[in-house]
């Protein structure tokens, strides 16, 4: 209520400053313009034959000849793999090339080169730039001041930007694109369980996609979704994007985020969510899971499935998967989206899945219940050409749970006592 009055405040102030004629005051209360260019997000391990993400970077950077800044900084090897990228975007078309601002470039000093005049020029006049994958610090640290500020290549990715340019990266390029981003943090069971700390867990973004959505990368592979929901709980974030491997999450000026390559993105909506104090317990959360095609307005929050999906909207009253749904390792590699694939065609109301220790780790007495349940608000589409599922609107609920120890026992040897039990 108070955000509301503020911005309600503040445009009266904005039409006063304007009909008193003090317009430099206006002026300089005024927001930035949004954006004019692309975003491709890509959740890390891209695959070069992967033609629909790589051409879409070349067309949204200007097709065919278009120039492509290749920044290698997050890499151990920023030579070889700026190389290599910048042969394969010249394979399907543009015009690559190797931008030298590097942590571990050999022979160079990364400092100069990010306020070197005539490469930040190079950048800013290009069609796009691509940040490769790695350790996403090295970007930070390249391409911010010690004192927190923009280097001049910083200002010239920002300007291409603006102006219309294509921005893109992958994994670690990927997780800069937010203005948090994961550092260095915990294994996923582990920061359920205590947290995440600032500064080295996580960490400053350079925010290209704006300050209201967190942004995550290799997601259904590692399981990361349940680090999300922590992290965007610590930094009051109430959108989140996990996009998968292979595949890109494309965000136009528009806000629309557009969902292609192999696999697929999930959407967390925290916006409804309540959480409690202590190992991670939150109720009400709101997932999704948009496939290739599928698309998802950052502003207005709709959802319009692929082309392929559009048309085949899943009947409740129809279900297809009749039994209990159940999983005993829900961060396992695509098993949260299997589970939301079944219940959103089932008549099942919710799934269960269980995420649990090793019974020599730290904490083995303490896990997770997550559930997924169907609600009136939740829809699913399937595709008319690969049978794969968009399921959107499910509530999800976390909670901490006890595990007994032993967690099972062999039957052979309940069977072998029970024998020397009867001969006694």
């Amino acid at each position: 209520m108070f955000q509301v009055a503020a911005r309600v405040l503040r445009r009266a102030l904005l039409a006063f400053l304007l009909l008193a004629g003090n317009s430099c005051w206006a002026e300089k209360a005024e927001l930035p313009p949004p954006p004019k260019g692309h975003l491709v997000i890509i959740g890390g391990a891209l695959r070069g034959d992967n033609v629909a993400v790589w051409e879409r970077m070349v067309q949204l950077a200007g097709g065919k000849g278009a120039r492509i800044a290749v920044f290698a900084s997050a890499s151990a090897s920023p030579d070889k793999a700026g190389k290599f990228l910048v042969d394969r975007f010249n394979a399907y078309g543009a015009k690559a090339f190797f931008v030298p601002v590097a942590v571990r470039l050999a022979g160079t000093d990364y400092q100069a080169a990010a306020e070197d005049l005539a490469l930040a020029d190079a950048v800013r006049s290009a069609g796009g730039a691509f940040f490769a994958g790695g350790d996403q610090g090295r970007i930070t640290r390249a391409l911010k001041r010690p004192d927190g500020g923009n280097t001049r290549m910083l200002d010239a990715l920002w300007e291409l930007y603006r102006r219309g340019g294509m921005l893109a990266g992958s994994s670690a390029g990927a997780a800069i694109m937010s203005s948090t981003m994961f550092g260095y943090p915990k294994p996923v069971l582990a920061t359920m369980r205590l947290g995440l700390d600032e500064g080295r867990e996580i960490a400053p973004g350079l925010g290209f996609i704006g300050e209201d959505v967190f942004v995550d990368q290799h997601l259904l592979v590692r399981g990361r979704f349940a680090r999300m929901v922590p992290a965007m709980l610590k930094k009051g974030y109430k959108i989140g994007l996990g996009i998968d491997e292979n595949t890109a999450m494309v965000v136009g000026p528009n806000r629309e985020v557009e969902v292609i390559g192999y696999r697929g993105a999930l959407l967390v909506d925290l916006s409804k969510a309540v959480a409690q104090d202590g190992p991670l317990d939150v109720s009400n959360v709101r997932l999704s899971y948009l496939d290739n095609g599928d698309r998802f307005n950052l502003h207005t929050h709709a959802f319009t499935p692929g082309s392929d999906k559009v048309d085949n909207k899943l009947d409740p009253a129809k279900p297809y998967f009749r039994e209990a749904l159940f999983s005993a390792d829900i961060l396992g590699n695509t098993t949260v989206v299997d589970l939301m694939s079944r219940l959103i065609d089932s008549d099942q109301r919710e799934a269960i899945g269980l995420s649990l220790d090793s019974p020599n780790g730290p904490q083995p007495d303490l896990g997770f219940e997550f559930k997924l349940t169907r609600t009136n608000d939740s829809v699913g589409y399937m595709s008319l050409l690969t049978e794969t599922y968009s399921v959107y609107n499910m509530r999800l609920d976390i909670r901490p749970i006890v595990v007994q120890r032993p967690l099972y026992q062999y039957r052979q040897a309940e069977a072998a006592t029970a024998t020397v039990s009867a001969a006694r």
